[in-house]
């Protein structure tokens, strides 16, 4: 049986950090699928279809990867694509606690399992609000995503 594992975010920008979580959890599942989550109420500085396009972008090689947007809860979109865990990158400690509950009220509600993935270190401090602010007033975004070109 294929083990499929989902990745979800908003990934606005999706970064190195999420990158290297992406390339350790293909050591463990044969598909990941980067889950684009769409909130309607909140607003993005990317566009969804450019986020979807650079992350398309940055896994045109590796054929076990696929970016797909979603609408819904989380498990029920696992058990839509025929995900059995979902995928979370963790950065210190503080994102472990946070993401801790989120992982038992998941797996309460659906019996579906979270595996979370260490960022490398060097990735550690990067997080997506600062790097909007960095991008919004001007500064390189590049040392923190890859090919970030692609977003505009």
């Amino acid at each position: 049986m294929k083990k499929v594992g989902l990745f979800p975010g908003s990934f606005d920008p999706f970064t190195k950090g999420h990158e290297i979580v992406v390339k350790k959890s293909l050591h463990i599942f044969d598909e990941v699928i980067i889950g684009v989550g769409v909130n309607s109420s909140k607003k993005y500085m990317f566009e969804l279809h450019k986020r979807i396009a650079h992350i398309n972008s940055l896994f045109v090689t590796e054929p076990n990867v696929n970016v797909a947007e979603f609408q819904t809860l989380t498990v029920n979109f696992c058990k839509e694509i025929g995900a059995s865990h979902i995928i979370r990158g963790l950065r210190d400690s503080k994102d472990f606690q946070y993401e801790k509950s989120i992982a038992h009220m998941n797996f309460d509600i659906s019996g579906i399992d979270t595996v979370f993935f260490l960022t490398e270190q060097r990735y550690s401090a990067i997080n997506s609000s600062i790097i909007r602010e960095i991008n919004k007033n001007g500064g390189p975004i590049d040392s923190f995503v890859t090919n970030p070109h692609k977003l505009v």
